[in-house]
């Protein structure tokens, strides 16, 4: 029996990244058109919706087949080497469905049942007024990942609750079709992302619909008893958890662009000297350090996952700036790796439409994300390291 399951996972886990090759070889040959829309199309979304990626990350209860985070992290990977645009959506689509995973269980019958995907924005910046057993919720949000083709749209927004000390953090879980957004994103990378503007004026949120991020974090699970207990995303840190595709995205664009490096640079004449680049100490040089680089943020990411798959039978020992400082020092050696990739290609990488120029830009976009700053990152694990609290989640 034990092995039937063992089987029965293995091909799930085939099939699922076979999927995840087939959404980025599309995604891939639908580039230009992305960066020209500003997101990816339909087609694209469908065919997450069609390998049942969207889905791979929900508790088993509702049909998600729980595989583990790296297994989700290699899926993300496979698209991102592609396609960095929709490596990103393929990334955030599964991963905001987990969100109801947390609810009480009205909530996150509903939700789920519907079937739609859900887009967030964590950035507390909405305001939330009580409202009988709900609140009613306002406010501008931007960089809504996704949201064109999303059903419920995740808001951040302060609330004092009566049990609490001070105001916490929440993700009130919005109906699409009660916002309205504002196709504002026309940006220097990761334009296939469609990360446009939300705007919410007096919408009416239930309570069993309102995500407290400061429980998920501090329990690791949902607020009932009777729970999943082999749920991957359960007992595992939330946010240092949930914040692990965005070195996978990098790390799979950066794979791409090396092997992309290479072939431009096998057969290449430099008009200075005569020489092939291939036979050249200077290019030879090049290839090594970028790959060694590669090597070095592959071994941050095991440890990232170490820590992670400790943390369920040690208990959140690890400080959250040390998972910040890791993913941010994953995505620095990607930047650097990109950054140097241009400097040594010259002017031949600098032309639009090309995949060398596509990912460079996009994998430096990935860097400008908040949860990708390394200067952040770094200042809060160094202050940890000194014996003071960073105070930073994940």
């Amino acid at each position: 029996m034990k092995n039937d399951l063992l089987m029965e996972q293995s091909t799930i886990i085939k099939e699922l990244l076979e999927g995840a090759k087939r959404i980025g070889e599309l995604a891939e040959r639908e580039a230009q058109e992305a960066e020209k829309n500003a997101t990816v199309s339909e087609n694209v979304i469908n065919l997450i919706k069609e390998t049942q990626i969207s889905k791979i990350m929900l508790p088993k209860k509702y049909g998600g087949p729980q595989i583990n985070l790296r297994t989700f992290a290699k899926i993300v990977r496979i698209v991102s080497y592609h396609n960095v645009s929709a490596g990103w959506l393929t990334y955030l689509y599964p991963l905001h469905n987990i969100l109801p995973a947390y609810l009480p269980e009205k909530g996150r019958e509903e939700i789920i049942n519907q079937g739609g995907l859900i887009c967030d924005v964590f950035a507390a910046v909405g305001k939330a007024e009580k409202d009988g057993n709900g609140y009613r919720i306002s406010g501008k949000w931007d960089f809504a990942s996704g949201v064109n083709y999303s059903d419920w749209v995740g808001l951040g927004v302060k609330i004092h609750f009566s049990d609490s000390s001070e105001p916490e953090v929440c993700l009130p879980m919005l109906k699409r079709s009660e916002v309205k957004v504002i196709n504002n994103w026309d940006t220097f990378g990761l334009r296939g992302t469609g990360s446009n503007q939300v705007i919410a004026d007096n919408v009416y949120v239930p309570m069993e619909r309102i995500l407290r991020l400061k429980a998920a974090d501090a329990t690791g699970r949902p607020p009932e008893e009777d729970y999943d207990k082999d749920y991957p995303l359960y007992h595992v840190p939330f946010y240092p958890a949930f914040y692990l595709g965005f070195p996978n995205i990098a790390l799979g664009g950066t794979e791409r662009l090396i092997e992309e490096f290479k072939k431009a640079t096998e057969n290449r004449i430099r008009l200075m000297d005569g020489i092939r680049e291939s036979e050249s100490p200077r290019s030879q040089r090049v290839l090594a350090e970028i790959t060694t680089q590669l090597h070095a943020a592959d071994a941050l990411m095991d440890k990232y996952f170490a820590l992670l798959e400790n943390s369920k039978r040690g208990r959140w020992k690890t400080k959250r700036s040390e998972y910040f400082a890791i993913r941010t020092q994953i995505i620095k050696n990607c930047t650097d790796i990109a950054v140097k990739i241009l400097l040594t290609l010259g002017g031949a990488a600098l032309y639009k439409g090309g995949i060398i120029e596509l990912m460079i830009r996009d994998i430096l976009s990935v860097a400008t994300h908040k949860t990708s700053l390394i200067e952040d990152a770094l200042a809060a694990y160094g202050k940890d390291l000194f014996g003071f609290d960073s105070g930073v989640r994940g």
